[in-house]
């Protein structure tokens, strides 16, 4: 069975995405730039449990009075997600979006990477406008989740 790395390896180069490998780790990191701003992305797998799992990471963390804030627009954004989902670290104030899939006794395939990588930048791009709404201005939570789902 092909390692869930080497079609990570595979995928990103023939997609054409510059990346660098965390040190002898299974983890690529690289960058992505949306409409609505740029961030660092980290592509991981997790051989033992046959996992592949993708993460779009804010460069910025979210200030500790604003982080129940967050927590609640990023709780209303994940109602309802079908791929992937936000994380808070309240410790930190870390803001991001992951999707992730168990291919245990399957191969990890180009187009299942692609549409969860895809899915990922796409999402995060999607609501970063709500995300910086509520750490710099006085917006509920609900509010801007409601100007990007409508």
């Amino acid at each position: 069975m092909e390692k869930i790395f080497d079609a990570m390896l595979d995928f990103f180069t023939k997609d054409d995405w510059p990346f660098t490998q965390l040190e002898d780790r299974p983890i690529l990191r690289m960058g992505f730039q949306g409409n609505n701003g740029s961030w660092v992305c980290f592509a991981q797998a997790k051989e033992e449990h046959q996992q592949f799992l993708f993460y779009s990471v804010c460069t910025f963390h979210v200030p500790a009075e604003k982080r129940l804030a967050m927590a609640e627009f990023l709780t209303r954004a994940n109602y309802g997600m079908i791929i992937g989902n936000f994380e808070l670290d309240l410790n930190d104030g870390e803001v991001r979006y992951k999707t992730s899939v168990g291919v245990e006794g399957d191969r990890l395939s180009f187009a299942v990477i692609k549409q969860l990588v895809y899915a990922n930048v796409f999402t995060l791009d999607r609501y970063l406008p709500g995300i910086m709404q509520v750490i710099y201005t006085d917006v509920t939570p609900a509010a801007a989740v409601e100007q990007i789902e409508g």
